[in-house]
């Protein structure tokens, strides 16, 4: 028998003679109680009110109900969360939980001044848009737009929150490089078409050190992959320099990177790297003795065979110096596969074959954290109209993927979960079912008893506990 919904009830196909309902009656409960884990986070690391701090608010203090700093939380958290729309914080203002997660005094909203607006703690959609959507060059006399993003404070932010994630100086890190695609769907200001990437996109330029995020810039398409790179690199190799005056800083990248201005600046400032070199007839002569041999260890063995050669080379024209370059010859079985990497890392150091397996082969990975801040924190939702305000919302999901890593970081550690990637954590730690009674003296968050990763939560908010709190 076919099953039929009335106002306000829900009916599911029966389970033997018994009825299966459902209303949306059951009170304050929330889908993600284990945000709170986010929350032990960021008062240990205070994350979201630096970001914050990054604002400059025009607005009457007499006259406002969400302060900058819960409008910073409220939105980030969102994201962390899985709630990628404004739209959706319409029906979240109501939501106790997020309220208690963005640090809102009366979770319940019941102090409101409006009585439309009682009961709904947090801002709506209007509110949040107009936090997006404010120009670089409003003050206290706009007339609705007043919340100033400072995109160099976001900056040096990300940088300091790197530094702030080593105990001490590391002997070396390693910088990654790339760029990516953000397809648009719509007449975007900056908007181009990309002959690469089929399609209108923006082309974000994107610095990870392993895990941590220290630049996300949104860029027009109609530009080189690499341009601005050295501007980055400079601002914040310089920043990182003034604390860590001794350690080791390399530069990685794909061919996209392998530019003279940007190898001849890290010469210049006693910075290495290891990029990409595309390959061409001159380099492919080059290496014919050794894609000779490993041909003839394929057809011995028909196992993929590797030999490498390392040998001094300059362009005709585009490189001021002769530089090492290192040549992999690769025979499979679909044929010859060739590769080239330039570096200036010297050869008594580094051999050919660690140098291009071991160093520069590992910086697939950071292909895996743009990913994961694209698909899982939405860092493609540049949907607004202006460059200003879709860099806000890149911003916005850069420093969802921070307060993430941190958790990461912090509670993971040495955990099942210590390398899962953010949608993982948001569905294994973050989706619970949660009830919340609300008191004068107490929060109280009654987590489903049918939640299977139990054990393993106590275990991360432990670790949390261990953290002091950050005045």
């Amino acid at each position: 028998m076919s099953t039929e919904c009335t106002a306000g009830q829900l009916e599911f196909h029966g389970l033997k003679r018994r009825r299966v309902v459902g209303r949306f009656d059951g009170g304050r409960i929330s889908s993600d109680g284990g945000g709170l884990l986010l929350r032990e986070v960021e008062r240990r690391t205070h994350i979201l009110k630096r970001l914050a701090e990054c604002f400059v608010d025009h607005r009457d203090a007499d006259q406002i109900e969400h302060s900058l700093e819960s409008l910073i939380k409220q939105r980030v958290m969102g994201l962390a969360l899985g709630y990628e729309d404004l739209n959706d914080h319409d029906a979240l203002r109501h939501d106790p939980l997020l309220a208690v997660l963005s640090d809102k005094r009366d979770p319940l909203g019941t102090t409101r001044k409006r009585d439309v607006d009682k009961g709904c703690a947090l801002a709506g959609k209007s509110t949040l848009n107009r936090l997006e959507l404010t120009p670089g060059d409003a003050d206290a006399a706009s007339r609705y737009k007043k919340i100033v993003a400072q995109p160099e404070a976001m900056d040096d932010l990300l940088v300091d929150l790197f530094l702030e994630g080593y105990d001490a100086p590391p002997g070396e890190i390693i910088l990654d490089v790339d760029a990516t695609d953000d397809p648009l769907h719509g007449h975007q200001e900056g908007r181009f078409f990309h002959g690469y990437y089929r399609s209108y996109c923006y082309l974000p330029l994107y610095i990870f050190c392993g895990e941590h995020l220290l630049c996300a810039r949104l860029r027009p398409a109609d530009q080189d992959g690499a341009a601005g790179t050295v501007e980055e690199l400079e601002r914040i190799i310089g920043r990182i320099r003034l604390r860590w005056p001794h350690t080791r800083i390399i530069v990685r990248g794909d061919s996209g990177f392998c530019r003279e201005d940007l190898m001849s600046w890290c010469e210049a400032h006693v910075v290495d790297y290891v990029v990409g070199f595309a390959k061409n007839d001159r380099l492919k002569a080059l290496i014919a003795k050794e894609m000779a041999t490993a041909k003839a260890q394929y057809e011995a063995t028909q196992q993929a065979a590797r030999v490498f050669r390392d040998f001094r080379y300059r362009t005709r024209k585009s490189w001021s110096r002769e530089r090492r370059v290192i040549g992999k010859a690769e025979y499979l079985a679909k044929g010859e596969n060739p590769r080239f990497i330039v570096t200036s890392l010297p050869a008594n150091e580094v051999d050919a074959r660690n140098l291009y397996e071991e160093l520069y082969c590992a910086r697939g990975d950071m292909e895996n954290r743009i990913k994961e801040q694209q698909l899982a924190l939405f860092a493609d939702r540049t949907s607004t109209h202006t460059m200003h305000s879709n860099q806000l919302r890149l911003y916005f999901s850069s420093f969802a993927y921070v307060l993430m890593q941190a958790l990461r970081r912090l509670g993971l550690k040495d955990t099942a979960l210590a390398k899962a990637q953010c949608d993982t954590i948001r569905l294994k730690l973050f989706k619970i079912g949660a009830q919340i009674r609300i008191s004068v003296r107490r929060v109280r968050i009654a987590f489903s008893e049918s939640y299977p990763y139990a054990d393993l939560f106590r275990e991360i908010l432990r670790h949390l506990h261990r953290i002091p709190l950050r005045c």
